[in-house]
Formats: C-alpha cells, sequence, structure tokens
C-alpha cells in the first residue's frame, strides 16, 4: 500500500487509491506547517496571561491551537469579565511579547525545498491565521521569497478556523473545486477547517500526534515534508 506507507512515514486514514485525485494546488497553513512558531506563540500567550494574574491548563491551548489570538485572547480574558478595552491592551501586549522573541523561531525542517519543488509542479497558496505582519515575517524566515499564487491572512478572512472560509477563499482566488487541492495542516482545528471546506486533508505531525490528527479528519498524516513529497510523486 503506497510502498509500504513510504517506510512507514505515512499514516492512511483511509486508502489512497486512483479514486483521490492528483491535486491540481496545495494549500499550505503556515504556523506549524511552515514555520515552527507554536511554541513561541503559546509561550508569548504564558507570559501575558500570567501578566494578567491566572495560569491556563494545557488542554486550553491545544483546542486554540490552529486559531488566531484576536478569537483565543478575547474569548479566554471576556469569561473572566475583562472589558473590551482591557482585552485590546492584552492582545496588545501579547503581540509585544511574541515580537521580542520571535528571533527564536525556525523554520520546519524540509519546508523551504518541499515549497520550492511544489511551486515547480503544482499551483500553490497559503492560507493562515496569522497577521500579515506575522506573516510576512514567516516568509522572511523560510527565504524563499513569495512563491504563492495567493495568500490569504488574516486581514482576509472573517471567520477563524475551524471554519473553512480562509480555504474558500483560497480556492476562489485558484478557481478551482474542492477536489482539485490538497491542504496541508498540523492542528485539529485546520483539519477540520479543511474537511469543512471538502478537500484532502494532509496532516504533518509537527504540532501534534498522529492519533490526535487522524481523529481530526486528516486523511493522511506525514511525518516529514520527504514523505509527503514521495507520496505526491507516487500519485
Amino acid at each position: 500500500m503506497v510502498r509500504e506507507a513510504i517506510s512507514r512515514g505515512l499514516h492512511l486514514t483511509r486508502t489512497v487509491t486512483a479514486s483521490v485525485l492528483k491535486p491540481k494546488a496545495l494549500i499550505f497553513d503556515m504556523d506549524g506547517v511552515l514555520v515552527d512558531s507554536e511554541p513561541l506563540h503559546k509561550r508569548a500567550k504564558e507570559i501575558m496571561f500570567g501578566e494578567v494574574g491566572f495560569i491556563l491548563p494545557e488542554s486550553v491551548y491545544d483546542s486554540y491551537k490552529g486559531r488566531p489570538d484576536a478569537t483565543m485572547i478575547p474569548e479566554v480574558l471576556g469569561e473572566r469579565g475583562l472589558s473590551t478595552d482591557q482585552i485590546a491592551e492584552w492582545l496588545h501586549r501579547k503581540h509585544q511579547i511574541f515580537e521580542k522573541i520571535e528571533h527564536e523561531m525556525k523554520a520546519v525542517p524540509g519546508a523551504a525545498d518541499f515549497v520550492s519543488w511544489a511551486k515547480t509542479n503544482y499551483r500553490i497558496a497559503l492560507a493562515t491565521s496569522a497577521t500579515a505582519r506575522n506573516r510576512e515575517a514567516g516568509l522572511r524566515l523560510l527565504g524563499i521569497g513569495n512563491p504563492f499564487e495567493t495568500i490569504v491572512d488574516a486581514g482576509r478572512r472573517h471567520r477563524p478556523k475551524p471554519d473553512p472560509e480562509v480555504f474558500q477563499i483560497a480556492m476562489r482566488d485558484l478557481e478551482l473545486n474542492p477536489q482539485d487541492c490538497w491542504i496541508i495542516e498540523d492542528s485539529m482545528n485546520g483539519l477540520r477547517a479543511a474537511k469543512g471546506a471538502g478537500c484532502f486533508a494532509v496532516a504533518i505531525s509537527t504540532t501534534f500526534d498522529g492519533e490526535s490528527l487522524k481523529a481530526a479528519g486528516a486523511d493522511v498524516v506525514v511525518d516529514s515534508f520527504d514523505v509527503l513529497k514521495q507520496l505526491l510523486e507516487s500519485r
């Protein structure tokens, strides 16, 4: 089955047969897929919430992975009775903290080479919850310029993941149907959005374990971009 699941680095949640069309486009998430930024975002939020005066359990952070700060922070602080103005100040504070530590951010291994390879074989798009500022910083880190045919970030979408809107906008830009697109994600919320958009969902296990990703709806789980490239070349 697909070369013994590409030497065990590929975990199939359903048989990838000829009925699964070779994609015309690959749509990438950014945080956790192309850049290993999730730990830094979490640390910045932990510092900020600590300054507010409380500690959140790990399960809360996990439940918000793949969703923007502008969703998590108002919901968490609103539940604790803070005003709209106070929430806006703390949201800004989180951004300040992140910008001080973002120099520690690293590219996901193999991401830059894979995007460059994908550009020569598929149409490619970026669909991220990141702000325009953080998206630009992530792409600078990759050092590949802007190879994407279209980009959808926080400034172009109104509803955060797990709503599929961010991917629907990308497909509309590309003028492609869901069956033409594979979406590459790392979080449960992102995978739910991908499946809500009607696309084939590839999960890369940079942020969550394979079983959690399968449970969230991943069609396949890959351990690395090398494995994903082999899977695509086998189509």
